[in-house]
């Protein structure tokens, strides 16, 4: 009779469970390896293709300058104040460079675009507002 460790036995516990895994929670392509995440089809495909060329803003070119910030943050407070707008509204991107304002990312009427302009146009240390939100519904 053959006798284990206790280390060899938690091994074998290992090995065995990780052979066990359903390989449905794990996709994989017909080439067997492992699907990236980024290799998944999104939604909003279309649109994020036109963020790779790196000509649009995103919110990673956020600027850390404390006033720039401070902006950014007081136009979301304005925005997730107002209980009104819907789900997109709150969740628009707003990137704030030496003061100039970019909004992007979709809502869902005219009424909320210009709502949102108007609360970053009125937020103090604000420049100059680029709109760039899309009106999904008409």
């Amino acid at each position: 009779m053959r006798h284990f460790t206790k280390n060899s036995i938690c091994l074998l516990l290992t090995l065995a469970a990780s052979a066990c895994v359903d390989e449905s929670s794990s996709p994989a392509t017909t080439t067997g390896r492992p699907v990236r995440s980024e290799e998944y089809a999104r939604d909003n495909t279309g649109r994020n293709a036109r963020n790779r060329d790196g000509a649009t803003l995103t919110p990673l070119d956020q600027s850390t300058d404390p006033k720039d910030v401070t902006i950014t943050q007081a136009i979301r407070r304005s925005i997730a104040g107002d209980k009104t707008m819907s789900l997109d509204a709150h969740n628009v991107k707003i990137i704030t460079i030496e003061g100039i304002v970019t909004l992007r990312g979709p809502v869902e009427s005219v009424e909320e675009k210009l709502a949102i302009a108007g609360m970053a146009e009125s937020t103090p240390g604000v420049l100059k507002v680029d709109n760039q939100l899309e009106v999904t519904r008409q």
